[in-house]
């Protein structure tokens, strides 16, 4: 920031609006890969449906601890637009586990 004329004048530098844009632009990547990771790792078998329903109060905070670290202002309305589509996207990723998690089939016991 810089102070021109008459008052402070909003003047950011290059490199910081970039790396301001990059680091957001990963982070929602991130966020947005979220029900893919979470089909792989119920098709490893490690976790289910019941499992990830079961948690969801843990993957609420979860979400706003770290919509908290990423967006780059301390105020809520950036970590409320970071938290929302991490915590709707928990949910579709518990409903795509649902659909395409791992398939008990009757007389079958995976190893």
């Amino acid at each position: 920031m810089s102070y021109q004329g008459e008052g402070l004048q909003v003047m950011p530098a290059v490199r910081e609006y970039f790396s301001l844009c990059l680091r957001l632009i990963i982070a929602f990547g991130v966020v947005f890969e979220l029900p893919v990771a979470m089909v792989f790792v119920a098709k490893t078998g490690v976790v289910d449906a019941k499992k990830l329903a079961a948690g969801r109060k843990y993957a609420l905070l979860a979400a706003f601890v770290i919509a908290a670290v990423v967006t780059p202002t301390p105020d809520v309305v950036n970590q409320l637009l970071m938290a929302v589509p991490l915590v709707l996207l928990y949910e579709i990723g518990i409903v795509a586990v649902r659909l395409f998690g791992r398939k008990h089939f009757i007389g079958f016991e995976p190893d």
